[in-house]
């Protein structure tokens, strides 16, 4: 969230509308007196144009300060000697159908995307562009992946664990220090902390949960193709009554979970 800074203000009396809407969209931060100037310009969009500056500039500080309060805990291991710190979170554990995805992020010590939350808060389309800025300006980026059939054998406890002990091994840094969603990964050789509801409270983490769970919708988009009749791809696996409806007609496919599924169909049609 890097602002330009203006060595000098221009006089804005002095510059076009054109020049002006440049200058205040293209990320520079102006001083008051260049504001208190454009308010008091006779050129009417002129004075539109400071009002929508000064209400982005209001909604940029907003938002850094929410995030600065989601980096409480990366601040304060930074402060105890920890540069590198992974966040992690998994997608899928309730599904019916298709593996658990966990997702490690290392983010530089003075990142700041705007934007990151807990995934299941952002829409689809923003969790996409999040995931793209995450991963493009992240340290590393590790995932960790277990099928459906890891699942039936494991049971979804320990898969998921074993998820997110997968995407830490995936990274290409190790990390000295893991903050993890909910969980403390005991089999985990390096400095760990759980953090309850980690996704929401925690920077590292919540970029985690974004990129785990645009990583898992990839994976079941692919399924998608694979087996169509399921709907994968708009269901993302879980027991939507569309999804039921399938199994009841075509039976289950090789990526559900056997231990999540009901194959008396006078239960099927009670949990429809």
């Amino acid at each position: 969230m890097e602002q330009l800074q203006l060595e000098a203000s221009p006089d804005p009396g002095e510059l076009t509308l054109a020049e002006i809407r440049a200058l205040l969209e293209g990320g520079a931060q102006v001083g008051e007196s260049f504001l208190a100037r454009l308010r008091a310009d006779p050129r009417k969009t002129a004075t539109r144009l400071a009002v929508e500056y000064e209400r982005r500039e209001r909604k940029r500080l907003r938002e850094e300060e929410r995030l600065k309060g989601l980096k409480v805990k990366e601040r304060r291991l930074l402060e105890a000697g920890y540069a590198l710190i992974a966040g992690v979170d998994e997608a899928g554990r309730g599904p019916l159908a298709g593996p658990v995805v966990a997702a490690a992020v290392i983010l530089s010590p003075r990142s700041l995307i705007p934007g990151i939350d807990d995934s299941k808060k952002l829409t689809a389309s923003r969790r996409k562009v999040l995931h793209r800025r995450i991963v493009r300006t992240a340290v590393a980026v590790g995932l960790g992946v277990v099928s459906p059939e890891e699942i039936d054998r494991m049971g979804i406890a320990v898969a998921t664990r074993q998820s997110m002990l997968r995407a830490v091994e995936d990274l290409r840094v190790q990390p000295e220090y893991v903050l993890i969603d909910g969980l403390k990964l005991s089999e985990l050789d390096l400095p760990a902390t759980g953090v309850p509801q980690g996704d929401r409270r925690c920077y590292s983490i919540a970029a985690a949960s974004i990129v785990a769970k645009v990583s898992r919708d990839r994976l079941l988009a692919r399924l998608d193709n694979i087996y169509p009749q399921y709907g994968f791809e708009a269901n993302k696996g879980y027991g939507t009554p569309e999804h039921l409806r399938a199994v009841e007609k075509h039976g289950y496919s090789p990526v559900h979970r056997n231990t999540f599924c009901f194959h008396d169909k006078d239960q099927l049609r009670l949990r429809m």
